[in-house]
């Protein structure tokens, strides 16, 4: 299997990112520590900040933190850079704390997909406020400044009253449920930046991100875009587990890392910014004929078993408003076609179906 570093539209798509007009010497020879290091975005985000580093000595530096250093050697080829290291550890441990001290916190680590969900809700709550917990606790005896990923699942269900949400708008979520775990999880998550704002002066801003595809993607992720694309790369027909009205925002990992850096570097201290573009709204019917029509293959209809059915949102619309974002200078490179063609190339030359 193909290093991702050595694709060329890969390293294209860091440098996308690289050669954006941010203020990159706010990193300059500081620390930056990344949870859920090993995850989509947490690999990308990592790739672009070594890439800095190697074009425009950055002197970044970079502690990695994940469950399994068998996993991260597989993800993160830079044990070797004097300018990384890794920290095998659950972030949701009691106590838990970095060994190191930062200057930038990202909290990225967190179940994202349905069958974690209805498999493993304590332990997806427990990354989404046990973790957090113990990194804003970090952050404040650290000084650091912490980004906290939230998402578009906050807003849960729209009532009909908006097109699209905004971050002012409160949400319509059934906390009585088992799929809560994720969305609720996430909201005590944001209410807790504010906590420890007030108590203890710690800076931190929120990122609340679109559902996301791209070349990172991991080969156990259960989310119907990321089943869409391993079924296509296999010659297989993309399974619809439902009409496909719904209609969401989706973005690709390159420009969520992007707007994770304008939100990190340029956000206001206890603002919360939506990670969306309009050009990447489109219903799950549609990416699903997208993705079959890349493949060659067809689309066919499905209904999910008990386990899975308990970990799907229930929501079917949930656009986003990204123009707060915008206003801090981001904008997404990609839109839905372009995303998904470039991300199924990528995932061809990675042979990322062998790992399927």
């Amino acid at each position: 299997m193909m290093n991702r570093l050595a694709c060329t539209e890969y390293v294209g798509d860091l440098d996308s990112v690289c050669n954006l007009d941010l203020p990159w010497n706010d990193l300059k020879e500081k620390t930056v520590v990344v949870s859920g290091a090993t995850g989509m975005i947490g690999a990308f985000f990592i790739d672009v900040l070594m890439r800095k580093n190697e074009t425009a000595e950055l002197d970044c530096n970079i502690v990695a933190l994940g469950r399994s250093i068998e996993k991260a050697r597989l993800r993160l080829p830079y044990f070797e850079s004097c300018h990384f290291s890794f920290e095998e550890a659950s972030v949701s441990s009691a106590g838990y704390r970095p060994t190191c001290s930062a200057d930038f916190v990202l909290h990225l680590a967190s179940s994202t997909h349905p069958r974690q969900y209805s498999s493993d809700p304590i332990g997806t709550i427990r990354a989404n406020v046990d973790g957090l917990q113990n990194l804003l606790e970090f952050s404040a005896d650290s000084g650091a400044r912490l980004l906290f990923a939230s998402s578009v699942e906050i807003y849960g269900q729209n009532r009909g009253d908006v097109e699209r949400f905004d971050e002012q708008y409160c949400g319509n979520i059934d906390c009585n449920t088992l799929r809560a775990c994720y969305n609720e999880s996430k909201r005590l998550g944001e209410a807790m930046c504010q906590a420890y704002r007030s108590q203890r002066d710690v800076k931190a801003v929120i990122a609340r991100i679109a559902r996301v595809y791209g070349p990172t993607l991991l080969d156990d992720d259960s989310k119907a875009l990321s089943q869409f694309m391993r079924r296509s790369l296999v010659g297989e027909d993309v399974v619809l587990k439902s009409e496909g009205t719904q209609r969401f925002s989706y973005l690709h990992v390159a420009d969520v890392v992007s707007g994770l850096l304008y939100v990190m570097l340029l956000g206001v201290d206890g603002e919360a910014y939506n990670l969306a573009d309009p050009e990447s709204d489109i219903a799950l019917k549609e990416l699903a004929e997208h993705v079959a029509k890349n493949g060659g293959v067809n689309v066919a209809f499905d209904l999910p078993d008990a386990r899975e059915a308990a970990g799907y949102s229930v929501a079917t619309l949930a656009l986003m408003d990204g123009s707060k974002a915008r206003g801090l200078g981001w904008m997404a490179r990609y839109n839905i076609d372009n995303g998904l063609r470039s991300t199924m190339e990528q995932m061809r030359k990675l042979d990322w179906a062998a790992l399927s």
